[in-house]
């Protein structure tokens, strides 16, 4: 519980400092994802909805999301890799998959996508603008990230990366994402980034 509260305190930390330096796409432009069939949620996934309800919620405002937003997402995205550590779901809960919030012991990619969407969601960002992603990293491995789906266009949050991305900056090729229509469904985006990222 000791390294949670940690983890927390880190976060908060963060967030407090307006000034805090942050890595992301430097022109605060990037398109939308876009839309197409309605597709299966991920392995892993299927039980989200009942396990974190607030992880398939629709839109609970209609403030704007404009670069202020992607700022604060591009702390969170920093505050949050540097406080969990990585670690299997294989090697943690003895599974191949396992979407949860990070543990004591840390979390994978899917469970720092589901900290930093809650802690965004506390900080008053709709949850709708708030989609977890599936993607082929550029090892062509299966991989999940956070979207920010600003009035900007889509940002990715990776556990990969400090530097948050317009979703055609990352090199990625996104699969599937929740729908931010009714995020408890996913569709498929299926579409190849271009460019890449260095942390």
């Amino acid at each position: 519980m000791r390294r949670f509260q940690t983890v927390i305190a880190a976060l908060a930390t963060l967030l407090s400092l307006a000034t805090a330096a942050v890595a992301m796409d430097g022109t605060l432009n990037a398109g939308f994802l876009p839309l197409k069939r309605a597709a299966a949620a991920p392995e892993g996934a299927t039980s989200l909805c009942r396990t974190y309800d607030w992880a398939c919620a629709g839109a609970t405002n209609a403030a704007p999301a404009g670069a202020d937003v992607v700022k604060l997402a591009a702390q969170v995205n920093r505050a949050a890799n540097a406080a969990i550590r990585p670690i299997t779901d294989q090697k943690q809960y003895a599974v191949a998959e396992r979407w949860s919030l990070p543990s004591q012991r840390g979390g994978d990619c899917e469970d720092y996508a589901l900290f930093k969407k809650q802690a965004l969601i506390k900080a008053g960002i709709s949850p709708d603008r708030l989609l977890i992603a599936a993607v082929l990293d550029r090892k062509r491995q299966v991989h999940a990230v956070l979207i920010l789906r600003s009035d900007l266009g889509d940002f990715v949050l990776d556990n990969m990366t400090n530097r948050v991305l317009g979703w055609d900056k990352t090199g990625y090729t996104f699969l599937r994402m929740q729908d931010p229509r009714q995020p408890s469904r996913w569709v498929a985006t299926f579409v190849q980034a271009g460019g890449g990222m260095n942390s």
